[in-house]
């Protein structure tokens, strides 16, 4: 009596599993009538190294010999893989450490830079400020020569104007005209 038969008798029966042996070959999985009952085919996957018994059975010492030599290989190959990432790992943090200096150096330089140019400025500002005194003392100056010129020649019309009339008053006097006159009387 098989499972189906007995189920359909409403009988509890466990349900029998059979192990088949693995071939090359993998045969189809028919599709599941019902998903609460479905079995999932799972594949072994071959150990990578054979157990020394499995080496025995098959081979002897020359089966052996060669898996030593695959472990071996494989050791090798690890310790390549872990000096290659320590080798990475030293060059990021050599690249990051002279990243980071570099950083710094160029911050310092433009601190330097930037205190040098306003160093100058000041400067700049200050000298600004003298030159623009001197101007001012110059226009105060040239003020001053102007003014004094200006009383000068007043002074000096001042001094032809008496002159002329005591000159005018001396003609006056004596009924003498005068030898010169101005161009536009004619002589």
């Amino acid at each position: 009596m098989g499972v189906e038969e007995a189920k359909a008798m409403g009988g509890d029966v466990a349900e029998e599993k059979t192990v088949i042996p693995r071939t090359n070959e993998t045969p189809p999985v028919p599709a599941p009538q019902d998903d609460s009952k479905a079995l999932a085919v799972v594949e072994k996957v071959a150990d990578p190294v054979p157990s020394l018994d499995v080496e025995k059975s098959i081979g002897g010492s020359i089966d052996r010999d060669a898996v030593l030599a695959k472990v071996e290989s494989e050791k090798r190959m690890s310790l390549i893989r872990a000096w290659e990432e320590s080798e990475k790992t030293k060059a990021e943090n050599k690249c990051y450490k002279k990243l980071s200096s570099i950083g710094s150096w160029e911050n310092s330089k433009k601190a330097a830079v930037e205190a040098e140019l306003r160093k100058i400025e000041e400067k700049l500002e200050r000298q600004k400020a003298e030159y623009a005194e001197k101007m001012k003392n110059k226009i105060a100056l040239i003020h001053k020569e102007a003014e004094e010129k200006r009383a000068m020649t007043e002074a000096k019309r001042g001094e032809e104007l008496l002159k002329a009339e005591e000159t005018a008053a001396k003609y006056r006097a004596t009924g003498l005209a005068p030898k010169k006159l101005i161009g536009c009387f004619g002589g």
